[in-house]
C-alpha cells in the first residue's frame, strides 16, 4: 500500500490484498485514511472463501485418492505466491511433492526469506514409482505442455478464486477447481475498507460497479478509478454469477 499525506489528508491506495491466513506473506495492515483506494477483483457478493484449512483439506484427499489408484495430482498455480501457499498446505504424508522448474526458484527465494515450505523435488529426481503417486505443483502455462507427459496418468487441478465459477472451471477445462484466491472477498473487502475508517472509497479494476453501489447505500462517498489493466484472464469467459443478498 501507498500512504500519500498532504496538508493532513491522508489518501491510502491498496494494491491486490486479502484479509485471510497465509503463512507465506504478512497480513494485510490496515492503515486510517480519509480516502482510501481499493482493488475489487471479487467485488461481488457471492465471492465468500471457505475456510483454508477446508480448501488444503479438499487437496490432500484428492491427492490421496489420487496416489491410491497409481495417478499423479497436478496443481496447476501462479509460480510466485499461489503455489507456496498450496505448497504450505500439502501433507507430505502423502507422497514425494514435485516442482515445475519455474516454481522451484520461486521456492529457493522463499526460503531463503525464511518462509517454511515442505521437501519438494525436481521430476529428474523422481523414480517411476514416485511420478505415480507424487502431487505436483506447475505454473498454469504447463497446462498441455510435453512436461506432464513425464508423469503418465495423472489428474489435474487449478487453485484460483476464479474456480467458483462454472464458465471459468470449463474454460480450464481441469479435472478440479480448488477455490483459493490471494485476492480479498466480498466480506474481505468490506473487512478492510471498514478498518481504514475512510469516509471515501474509490473502487478499481475488477467488479468495480457493484461494491461502488453497496458503499454508497452504507453512507461512504464511493466512485470508481478506471486502470490501464486488462480483464482478468480466468473470467474473460466465464459465467457472471448473480449477486447475493449484501450483508
Amino acid at each position: 500500500q501507498v500512504r500519500i499525506e498532504v496538508d493532513g489528508r491522508v489518501w491510502v491506495v491498496s494494491g491486490d490484498y486479502k484479509t485471510g491466513p497465509d503463512a507465506t506473506c504478512t497480513p494485510f495492515e490496515p492503515v486510517r485514511c480519509d480516502v482510501f483506494v481499493t482493488e475489487s477483483t471479487f467485488g461481488l457478493p457471492v465471492f465468500r472463501w471457505a475456510p483454508q484449512r477446508e480448501v488444503f483439506d479438499a487437496i490432500n484427499a484428492w491427492w490421496q485418492d489420487n496416489a491410491a489408484a497409481g495417478r499423479a495430482s497436478i496443481v496447476y498455480a501462479y509460480s510466485f505466491g499461489k503455489a507456496q501457499r498450496v505448497l504450505t498446505g500439502l501433507d507430505p504424508a502423502i507422497g514425494p511433492i514435485i516442482v515445475h522448474g519455474a516454481v522451484a526458484a520461486m521456492d529457493e527465494a522463499y526460503r531463503q526469506s525464511g518462509v517454511a515450505l515442505p521437501p519438494t523435488k525436481s521430476v529428474l529426481d523422481a523414480s517411476p514409482t514416485e511420478l505415480r503417486r507424487c502431487l505436483v505443483v506447475a505454473p498454469p502455462s504447463a497446462q498441455g505442455s510435453a512436461w506432464l507427459r513425464r508423469f503418465g496418468d495423472y489428474s489435474d487441478a487449478f487453485a484460483s478464486g476464479w474456480m467458483l465459477l462454472r464458465g471459468a472451471r470449463r474454460r480450464r477445462n481441469v479435472d478440479r477447481g480448488f477455490i483459493l484466491s490471494d485476492h480479498a472477498d466480498w466480506p474481505g473487502l468490506l473487512e478492510a475498507i471498514a478498518a481504514t475508517g475512510a469516509p471515501r472509497v474509490i473502487v478499481t479494476h475488477g467488479y468495480v460497479e457493484p461494491l461502488v453501489r453497496y458503499l454508497a447505500e452504507q453512507g461512504l462517498q464511493s466512485g470508481a478509478f478506471k486502470t490501464q489493466y486488462g480483464d482478468d484472464e480466468d473470467v474473460k469467459d466465464a459465467v457472471e454469477p448473480a449477486p447475493a443478498e449484501t450483508p
